[in-house]
């Protein structure tokens, strides 16, 4: 299946249907009057968010969505049917935006939330509502008022609790490979990763889901490589994992730049708790394993976990560190609780 994670499309509400001109002829009844029925009202355009998704596809091949018109007026009082709503399902974690994307239209942060975005237009009145002591036999009615129409962008947001960062070939999707069921593409080159990759990691009866997004480079914010349009996928994580390539020229330089691209983005990225490792130790002795560990922890200003994804060594204590950030501590009782003794 193919990954998309944003689409346009072009949605419009049912218009209302319209009113009847009807008069009321019957055997033995003299004077039958107006009795043509209002119409029906349009359908509605409805967004539901529904779980088994994780790709806006869809969207790619279907883009125009058009709810029924309600149905006319009838007589003998007879109200039209209205047009049945039209519902859209996305993925969990979709935004919906205005057609300039500057306003959040809607944001889908859990199943089975239903957001009714357009209205139907409301149905035409018959003739029988127009009838008054002045005109008691109207012939006018309404035609049904229109629906409503626009253009809107539909963005996905992966929902994961943590999300992996680094530069490309930091050994990211390794890392994802070796604590879930993913089966991410693995290369020794760089961009091995083009579009984000969920999964789900079981440690310590805890379970929680990790997103790995493309490698940034220096410049991603201005669109250099492959830019930074995918971490909005991260935006909603709860704890990032900053992956430096214990095999880079320089440790330090490289967690600087990938800070930078963060900050650059914004969105509350760089005030995310963090978690850095240094990757691929198995490529390297211990003595070289100390002394980049140590670079890195004056850049980054925490003690690095030194981690192998191929080997297995250290995988235990970075998720461990994860859960940590995931699960804070409950706090202690309140000092009067805990001092609480009966009068």
């Amino acid at each position: 299946m193919h990954f998309l994670d944003q689409a346009k499309i072009y949605i419009r509400s049912g218009a209302g249907g319209p009113g009847a001109v009807s008069f009321r002829r019957e055997k033995f009844i003299e004077f039958g009057g107006p009795d043509g029925g209002d119409g029906g009202k349009g359908g509605d355009i409805v967004f539901e968010a529904v779980e088994g998704l994780n790709t806006l596809i869809d969207f790619r091949y279907t883009q125009h969505f058009r709810a029924e018109r309600g149905k006319g007026g009838a007589g003998r009082n007879q109200t039209g049917a209205g047009g049945k709503d039209l519902v859209i399902k996305v993925p969990v974690g979709t935004q919906i935006l205005s057609d300039d994307k500057d306003h959040v239209l809607a944001d889908f942060t859990k199943a089975g939330q239903r957001v009714p975005l357009l209205r139907g237009g409301d149905g035409g009145r018959g003739n029988a509502s127009y009838k008054s002591s002045t005109n008691r036999a109207p012939r006018q009615h309404g035609t049904g008022w229109p629906g409503e129409e626009m253009w809107v962008w539909l963005r996905l947001k992966l929902l994961a609790d943590a999300g992996l960062v680094g530069l490309p070939n930091a050994g990211k999707s390794t890392f994802l490979n070796a604590v879930t069921n993913a089966k991410a593409k693995i290369g020794d080159y760089p961009f091995t990763t083009l579009h984000p990759q969920l999964g789900v990691v079981q440690h310590r009866k805890r379970e929680f889901v990790m997103a790995d997004i493309p490698g940034l480079i220096e410049g991603a914010a201005e669109g250099a490589g492959i830019g930074d349009r995918f971490l909005g996928h991260i935006e909603r994580c709860r704890v990032l994992l900053h992956l430096v390539d214990a095999n880079a020229e320089d440790v330090a330089e490289a967690y600087r730049t990938v800070r930078a691209e963060l900050d650059a983005y914004g969105s509350g990225l760089d005030a995310k708790p963090e978690v850095v490792a240094l990757s691929k130790i198995d490529t390297i002795d211990q003595e070289l394993v100390d002394a980049l560990s140590g670079e890195l922890e004056a850049a980054c200003g925490q003690r690095p976990l030194a981690v192998s994804a191929a080997s297995g060594a250290g995988l235990d204590a970075v998720l461990d560190a994860l859960i940590a950030n995931l699960d804070p501590a409950e706090p202690e009782a309140a000092d009067e609780d805990a001092h609480w003794s009966p009068l």
